[in-house]
């Protein structure tokens, strides 16, 4: 399987390149002059956020606040700046999966390709033709890229005042006005 991996990277962030309504998102990580980019969905952005901070959270709780975990994003570290040039998409990500690693008290973040065989691989095989990117970052990273990725994603399409569907530049067909434009 072929991983990339990344320890404790200089900048791994969420983004997104496009209008609002026709976005194509993107985990990027970079250290030096390498940087890598894999394509995502918007859901899947806002699911590694959650699951990240409920993550960060619980290792907190557990260890009764002595662990080196904000409880927000250091102000050094937040990242509002666009998505390093050119975006070449690696891959486009299928699975996720999230860790703790308490002897480096680092978060792991493991994004693998999606695939398009509906065979499983057996049990302890793996499928030497997946892509996987492997990143390790502090906790404090990844406070701060929690809220980056959250605000990627909210600065999507306005919500409708009626419904709470997205508007489009254009309007939309409102179900509360019954099929009208709103």
């Amino acid at each position: 399987m072929p991983v990339i991996s990344y320890d404790l990277p200089e900048r791994f962030v969420a983004g997104a390149v496009g209008r609002p309504g026709d976005r194509a998102f993107y985990l990027q990580a970079r250290s030096g002059r390498r940087v890598t980019s894999v394509g995502l969905e918007k859901f899947q952005v806002t699911l590694l956020a959650e699951r990240l901070e409920e993550l960060l959270d619980e290792v907190l709780r557990r260890s009764g606040g002595d662990a080196a975990v904000p409880t927000a994003a250091p102000s050094e570290l937040k990242d509002d700046g666009p998505l390093d040039q050119p975006v070449e998409e690696e891959f486009k990500v299928g699975t996720m999966a999230l860790a703790w690693d308490p002897d480096g008290e680092q978060v792991v973040i493991e994004a693998q390709e999606v695939t398009e065989s509906d065979e499983e691989p057996e049990v302890g095989e793996d499928d030497p033709a997946v892509a996987v990117l492997r990143v390790r970052i502090s906790a404090a990273q990844a406070r701060a890229f929690t809220e980056r990725a959250l605000k990627v994603v909210a600065a999507g399409r306005p919500p409708c005042p009626l419904c709470g569907l997205p508007l489009d530049s254009e309007g939309h067909v409102c179900p509360r006005q019954n099929g009208y434009l709103g």
